[in-house]
């Protein structure tokens, strides 16, 4: 069974296996697009690091080192000096890691959950105690204001006192987060409050009901956006989940005789080589082949596909597949990292961890939005402080809101009042959240869905590049083809042979080698069940074909079957007639194996690869969507002008004797011309295109070295999963441009209405807590529209 692997496409290839080394930290702390900045920026300084990426979804940084040059203890240090917890992320792919990160982030649920419900309980006491504002309802002891203070107090010193410590560790370390600008806003409105309530003479008004309302509808946000940003991890979820715990290990079945019971052991302590037993209903402990028993296996986690899967001794089987009416006995061939379970969770958590190019952008903006914000909210200030309240008086009460009417204030007092709660509007509605979840969570839950589907994506740079593909390039063998050569036809040349007498003395002549022909003819012949006749004295020439001594009808005659230039070696006739059909076949990109029984040629048998089933309509689709579709094969000219018409593509579409470096060249020369390249092979061969495309795309039964250079991997083995590839990339695409889209748009809009600029004409303004209710909605908006693909 081919072996998946997590190594990225840019990352060091084989010709350079000990220059570089990839470290995974599991990184906590982190709440907005200016916390990955900062850790990705901490972690691109220090020498030896090529290159370092941040996960905000998936809290994990991937950093590239060279070989020897800083170990992962100076990692965890400088990431703890940006102001961030960092463990290093196990290696050992006995799952134990993600299946703590899976119990850690459901205990956050639950903490986040009871600050949320402490924080709304201190909302209501307050809403109720300011009921007397609007003259319904007056209760002594809740409308007090020292009351309300200690609501103030109790929230902020609680429920947020996480959100205070990291903004005031981000401010202190000049890395302002988005926990700085809700920190300074709700802060400033306490102590505004505070001196207001200490020192009345100074007539300023409290409004202790800010920073709870605010700090209440942070929490509820950030509740609702943990929700689903764990949802949108459903699927790296359900495959940690599918995880098998225990193995049932069992001696030799070959030697045991009687039934064996087993010992119940650790997944995670079997050995290559050991026996396990899985019965009905049990998830498979391990990779292996059956050797006993035989069942259906449920491998929809692989392949996407529903319907079970027949086992019988031979085949393989992979951890985590469901074994459904059968007891089997298998020898394990794969454990712990070594998996195609364990490779596809590495697969996918990696894909989640490369950003698409389309986030740089982003990036770039976060770095420095929460600096600019806090600009924003010092200019919203003096502005309306030193200029707009003396321009537009008429604006004051719109600023102070219902609750603060009929509060007798000084004009000093009010213009203070007013400037600061538009500051802190200001610093609260901003959401650099926002812009940081736009692409991961796109990326998370598409390539979640993916893998879903049994299509493993290496990453948001693939997803982005698939969705502006414009070319589609095939190798042949293996790919359009089954990559299996089969007897397509069988031709007896004289009336006293039929044509299961030619496939029956084929067979037995073949029977003494393994050529891959050889094997067609041989299977073939058990398709017919067909029995093989009595041979001896076999004689091979490589090149050219076999011959032995076959007893036919009682008589014991030569029997050989060859190329053209075989006959002639032996001195048999080719007529005409002989002659064209052969011409025939081959130009219909056949090979032709004659078979000649005594002294004369007795019939033809055809061989080719076949194409896929579905090969066709694959092809058809693609070109009706627009996309260029080429063959390159390292065949010869009569195979590929067979493909072609069989395709339905025009010959210039198809090349033929192309070499391993051919098919670089042209795929280079496509580039050259404008073109985004996809391949789609599965040899040793077209590992070097693989590499050179813009998109490398590969089948599970390809070679391990394609399914390493590959950036998707279709575990289905079906090339309509491509196209299932193409629509999953352009949606997935669709979704990260409107959440990009969202996030400017809202901080374009929300934050010059947080600064009232619609305070002059219609008297409109955001509180604190309007501005706090919409920063922490706008992020939840990005993640339940990355988690309607999963309608699409």
């Amino acid at each position: 069974m081919p072996v998946l692997s997590a190594q990225p496409s840019d990352q060091v290839t084989a010709s350079e296996p000990s220059s570089s080394q990839t470290v995974v930290l599991n990184i906590s702390g982190m709440k907005c697009a200016g916390c990955v900045r900062a850790v990705e920026n901490r972690l691109n300084q220090v020498d030896g690091v090529r290159s370092a990426t941040v996960n905000l979804v998936t809290e994990v940084a991937v950093v590239e080192t060279q070989t020897g040059s800083v170990t992962t203890e100076d990692l965890v240090e400088q990431v703890s000096q940006a102001g961030f917890a960092a463990t290093p992320r196990a290696t050992d792919g006995d799952g134990d890691d993600l299946t703590a990160w899976v119990e850690a982030k459901r205990q956050e649920q639950q903490q986040q959950g009871r600050r949320l419900g402490i924080a709304i309980a201190l909302l209501i006491l307050s809403a109720i105690g300011h009921l007397n504002h609007f003259g319904w309802l007056t209760i002594p002891v809740l409308s007090d204001l020292w009351f309300h203070a200690v609501l103030a107090t109790v929230t902020l010193a609680f429920p947020a006192r996480e959100i205070l410590v990291d903004g005031w560790g981000g401010l202190r370390r000049l890395a302002p987060n988005m926990n700085t600008l809700v920190a300074l806003g709700s802060v400033s409105a306490y102590l505004a409050s505070v001196v207001a309530l200490v020192f009345p003479d100074l007539g300023w008004e409290c409004f202790f009901e800010e920073p709870v309302m605010l700090l209440a509808f942070i929490l509820l946000g950030r509740t609702l956006e943990q929700r689903a940003r764990y949802r949108a991890a459903d699927a790296l979820r359900s495959l940690v989940e599918l995880q098998p715990a225990v193995a049932r290990l069992i001696s030799n079945p070959a030697t045991a005789g009687a039934a064996q019971t087993g010992v119940e052991v650790p997944a995670r302590c079997v050995q290559v080589g050991e026996w396990v037993q899985v019965l009905p209903g049990e998830k498979i402990s391990a990779d292996g082949t059956v050797v006993s028993g035989q069942s259906t296996v449920d491998e929809s986690m692989l392949t996407g596909e529903s319907m079970p899967v027949l086992k019988q001794p031979g085949d393989g089987v992979t951890a985590g597949t469901v074994n459904q009416s059968g007891a089997i006995a298998l020898q394990v061939t794969g454990t712990g990292q070594n998996t195609v379970l364990a490779q596809m969770i590495r697969l996918v958590e990696t894909a989640q961890s490369r950003k698409a190019p389309i986030q740089r952008l982003a990036d770039v903006i976060s770095g420095y939005f929460t600096y600019g914000v806090m600009s924003l909210a010092t200019l919203t200030f003096l502005f309306w402080y030193f200029i707009g309240l003396h321009q537009w008086p008429q604006v004051m009460h719109s600023a102070l809101g219902m609750a603060h009417m009929g509060h007798t204030m000084t004009y000093t007092s009010s213009t203070l009042l007013v400037s600061l709660k538009l500051a802190i509007a200001v610093m609260v509605v901003a959401c650099p959240c926002a812009l940081g979840l736009a692409t991961p969570t796109a990326i998370l839950v598409g390539s979640g869905l993916g893998a879903e589907r049994g299509l493993l994506l290496r990453g948001g740079d693939s997803l982005e590049t698939i969705a502006h593909l414009d070319t589609v390039v095939f190798d042949k063998t293996g790919t359009l083809t089954l990559g299996q050569p089969a007897v397509t036809e069988v031709q007896a040349l004289t009336e006293d042979l039929s044509e299961t007498d030619i496939l029956q003395l084929a067979a037995t002549v073949e029977s003494g080698t393994q050529h891959p022909l050889a094997k067609a003819i041989h299977r073939a012949a058990i398709e017919r069940e067909l029995d093989l006749l009595k041979a001896d004295e076999f004689d091979t020439q490589p090149g050219l074909g076999v011959a032995a001594q076959v007893t036919w009808q009682g008589t014991v005659q030569p029997c050989a079957l060859g190329n053209q230039q075989w006959m002639i070696q032996r001195e048999m006739m080719l007529d005409a007639d002989v002659q064209d059909r052969a011409k025939v076949l081959a130009e219909a990109g056949q090979t032709v194996v004659y078979v000649a029984l005594g002294d004369r040629v007795v019939g033809l048998v055809a061989i080719a690869d076949q194409l896929r089933p579905d090969a066709a309509a694959v092809v058809d689709a693609l070109q009706k969507q627009g996309l260029q579709v080429r063959v390159l094969t390292g065949d010869r000219k009569e195979v590929a002008g067979a493909i072609a018409a069989q395709l339905n593509l025009n010959p210039s579409q198809v090349t033929a004797e192309v070499s391993p470096q051919g098919k670089v060249d042209a795929i280079r020369q496509l580039q050259d011309s404008g073109h985004t390249v996809a391949l789609m092979g599965d040899g040793i061969n077209d590992a070097p295109a693989l590499a050179q495309a813009d998109v490398g795309i590969s089948l599970h039964s390809s070679t391990d070295i394609a399914m390493e250079t590959a950036d998707v991997i279709l575990m289905g083995d079906q090339l309509s999963a491509l196209l299932e590839t193409l629509t999953l990339s352009r949606v997935t695409f669709n979704k990260i441009r409107q959440n990009l889209a969202w996030a400017f748009a809202y901080n374009l809009v929300a934050i010059p209405l947080a600064a009232g600029v619609l305070l002059p004409t219609v008297g409109v303004s955001l509180s604190p807590a309007a501005a706090g209710g919409m920063m922490a909605f706008s992020s939840v908006a990005v993640v339940a529209n990355s988690l309607l693909l999963r309608r699409e």
